[in-house]
């Protein structure tokens, strides 16, 4: 990882998301890990998410994908976070940040959360299990059906588990595929972005 960029940018928006975290993970959450921002970039070149999307970060940590974003592509962020002491430092970040007007933070867990309407881009960097993502899943489908609207789901470093599961659902049609292997040593397959739509 390319530690002075990741510090370069964090400095550029007014904020500290460095480091990993894996005080409160469990067999079901998974520690808290900033996705590069070399990868945020190239998910903000696609112009798959544009001014008028709300994205929703599942897992979102210090928020680094939410203030990135809404810097770059002018959307709208909302980041859910279930630790409540890293959900703190979000709140620390959020009071600094160049992007704070376009960016907002709950306090909650991923599979109780209700979905806002507004909400049409979703991100996922394996914030949680399986048996979690099923849940999330439901809640998500539930959203679309009562508000139907164009619903893509961005999955960063994705599991075989993970590709597994999301392969048997019938409301997800693969869409894209944003290859990242190029940014690192260029030999991990899971340095993608696999980009789904909610049918």
């Amino acid at each position: 990882m390319n530690d002075t960029q990741d510090n370069k940018w964090d400095k550029l928006l007014h904020i500290k998301t460095m480091g990993r975290d894996d005080s409160q993970s469990d067999q079901y959450r998974y520690p808290y890990e900033p996705t590069p921002y070399s990868v945020l970039q190239r998910l903000a070149n696609t112009g798959l998410i544009r001014k008028n999307n709300m994205l929703l970060d599942y897992g979102c940590g210090k928020g680094r994908v939410d203030f990135f974003l809404s810097y770059q592509t002018r959307c709208r962020c909302l980041g859910v976070e279930y630790d409540e002491r890293i959900y703190e430092k979000v709140m620390e970040n959020k009071k600094e940040a160049v992007s704070k007007e376009r960016v907002s933070f709950s306090l909650a867990n991923a599979e109780e959360f209700q979905l806002p309407e507004q909400i049409d881009r979703i991100y996922f960097f394996n914030p949680f299990s399986v048996e979690i993502l099923q849940k999330v899943l439901a809640r998500i489908y539930y959203s679309y059906y009562e508000y139907p609207r164009e619903l893509l789901l961005f999955f960063y470093y994705p599991s075989d588990e993970y590709i597994r599961f999301l392969m048997t659902q019938k409301q997800l049609v693969f869409f894209d595929q944003i290859d990242c292997r190029d940014l690192f040593d260029g030999k991990n397959p899971r340095e993608r972005i696999l980009v789904f739509e909610v049918i």
